[in-house]
C-alpha cells in the first residue's frame, strides 16, 4: 500500500466550508491523526495528502482541503488552492453540517464539480451534535441531486456506510489504458533499456521503469532489463527476437541502431504519454516544431522537482536540440511540481515530461488547458524521437497513432 506511487492512486478530495469537520473526516477514514483538528475555523491552510487503501478499490490518495468560505487575502489564496485540487480529483466528498445546511458555497462548489464530470458524495457531518431526520436528508439530496450519508467523524458513526458509497461511486475508467500490457500476448519478451547514469536514483530504478515491469508481469510477459551498452548482448543471448524493446528516451539513437528493424521499438516516455494523457494530441503537436523560429517562447513542464544534474534533460538537452533544429535561440521558461501556468497563449510550444508523478486526471486537465489556448504540446519522448529522426519507428506499436504523421497537412516524417 505504502509503495504504490501517488500518480497511480485514485484521488479522493474532501471539500467544504471551514469547521464542518473535513479534517476530522480524513482522520476517521484513515483511522489516523493525519490532519490537525481544531474548533478554530480555518485550521487547514494547504491541501493535505494521505495514502491509504480502500478495498476493493485499492490504493487511494485522500486530499484534505482548506475551507471554501475562507476570508481575507490569504483566505482567497487558500480557496484558489482548494479549487486547483479539482483538477486532479477522481472523486469528491462535499462535507456539510446540519446547523447551517446547504449554503450558496456548497451549491456553487457542487456545480463546479459536476461541470468537471467528477462523481460527488455529500457527507452530512456532526450527527452526534445535530442528528437529521431521514425526511430532511432526502429533501437535501433532492435539492442538490447528490447522494448523501449522515455521519459523525468524531464518533465514527456512518464511516463504514461512507466507505461503501466510495466503492459504489468510484469511477471505473480513472486509470486509463495499460502501460504496455495490451500491446503484448502472454509469453512475449520485452527488453527494457535503462541507462544508469548520474541522474539515476541510487539503489532503484525510476518510477516508469518499475511500473512498466509490473505491467509486463501482469500480462504474463517476460522482461529483460539491461543498460544501453548491454542491449546487443542481450539480443544475441535470446533464442528468438523479443516482441519489443522499450528504452529511456535519452538512449533512443543508440538503441535504435542496435535493435533489429523487425523488432518494435518505443520509449517509456511514449508509453506514459498514452497511459497518463492523450498520445494523439501529443503526436499532433510535433508538427509545430517545424514552424518554430528564433525568439519563440517555449514552456518546459516537469511534474517532479528532482535535483538537476549536469546536462539535465529538461534544462539542457531539450533546449539544445530545439535550438539546433530552429537555427537560433529560443526563449525558454520552466515550471515544475504542481505549478502549471494559466497564461499559456504566450507560448509557441509546450514540452511536458512523461507525467509519472501526476495522476491521469491532472495530466488530461493540463492537456485540455493547452489545447483550449490552441498551443501545441508534445512530451519528452516524442520530441527526442523526432529530433533523432526515429519518431516513425517509435510509434510502430501504435499504428493508428502513427497514421497521424502521414495525415494530410500533418506529415513530419522526412
Amino acid at each position: 500500500m505504502e509503495q504504490t506511487p501517488k500518480g497511480a492512486r485514485l484521488h479522493i478530495a474532501i471539500f467544504g466550508r471551514r469547521n464542518t469537520g473535513k479534517s476530522s473526516l480524513i482522520n476517521a477514514l484513515t483511522n489516523q491523526q493525519i490532519a490537525l483538528v481544531s474548533d478554530v475555523a480555518g485550521t487547514t491552510t494547504d491541501p493535505v495528502y494521505k495514502a491509504m487503501e480502500i478495498l476493493p478499490i485499492g490504493a487511494v490518495m485522500m486530499i484534505d482541503t482548506a475551507g471554501i468560505d475562507d476570508v481575507g487575502e490569504l483566505g482567497a489564496l487558500r480557496v484558489e488552492r482548494t479549487k486547483q485540487v479539482l483538477n486532479k480529483a477522481d472523486l469528491a466528498l462535499v462535507v456539510l453540517e446540519g446547523k447551517s445546511g446547504i449554503t450558496q458555497y456548497e451549491q456553487t462548489l457542487i456545480k463546479e464539480i459536476k461541470a468537471k464530470n467528477i462523481p460527488i458524495i455529500g457527507v452530512v457531518n456532526k450527527s452526534d451534535i445535530l442528528p437529521l431526520s431521514p425526511e430532511r436528508l432526502e429533501s437535501w439530496q433532492e435539492m442538490i441531486n447528490v447522494p448523501l450519508v449522515h455521519i459523525s467523524a468524531k464518533s465514527r458513526v456512518g464511516i463504514e456506510e461512507l466507505k461503501q458509497l466510495l466503492i459504489k461511486y468510484a469511477p471505473n475508467d480513472w486509470q486509463g489504458p495499460p502501460i504496455i500490457g495490451d500491446l503484448l500476448q502472454a509469453g512475449d519478451t520485452v527488453v527494457l533499456v535503462t541507462p544508469i547514469d548520474s541522474a539515476a536514483p541510487k539503489g532503484r530504478l525510476i518510477l516508469p521503469q518499475v511500473q512498466t515491469i509490473r505491467d509486463i508481469l501482469d500480462c504474463d510477459g517476460l522482461s529483460i532489463v539491461v543498460k544501453e551498452n548491454g542491449l546487443k548482448q542481450a539480443l544475441a543471448n535470446l533464442r528468438q527476437l523479443p516482441r519489443m524493446v522499450v528504452t529511456d528516451s535519452q538512449a533512443f539513437a543508440q538503441v535504435d541502431a542496435d535493435t533489429p528493424p523487425e523488432v518494435l521499438l518505443t520509449s517509456f516516455s511514449i508509453l506514459f504519454a498514452r497511459y497518463k494523457g492523450d498520445l494523439e494530441t501529443l503526436v499532433k503537436g510535433i508538427k509545430s516544431i517545424e514552424t518554430l523560429k528564433p525568439g519563440d517562447k517555449v514552456l518546459i513542464a516537469e511534474a517532479c522537482t528532482h535535483h538537476r544534474q549536469v546536462d539535465d534533460i529538461g534544462t539542457n538537452k531539450i533546449p539544445r536540440w530545439l535550438e539546433k533544429k530552429v537555427g537560433g535561440k529560443l526563449d525558454f521558461e520552466w515550471v515544475s511540481g504542481n505549478h502549471f501556468p494559466v497564461d499559456l497563449q504566450k507560448y509557441s510550444l509546450v514540452v511536458h515530461c512523461g507525467a509519472c508523478m501526476l495522476n491521469r486526471r491532472e495530466m488530461i486537465y493540463r492537456l485540455s488547458q493547452v489545447s483550449d489556448k490552441q498551443v501545441p504540446v508534445v512530451n519528452y519522448g516524442l520530441l527526442i524521437a523526432y529530433v533523432h529522426g526515429i519518431l516513425e519507428r517509435a510509434l510502430e506499436p501504435f499504428p493508428h497513432i502513427q497514421k497521424i504523421l502521414f495525415s494530410e497537412g500533418n506529415s513530419v516524417v522526412k
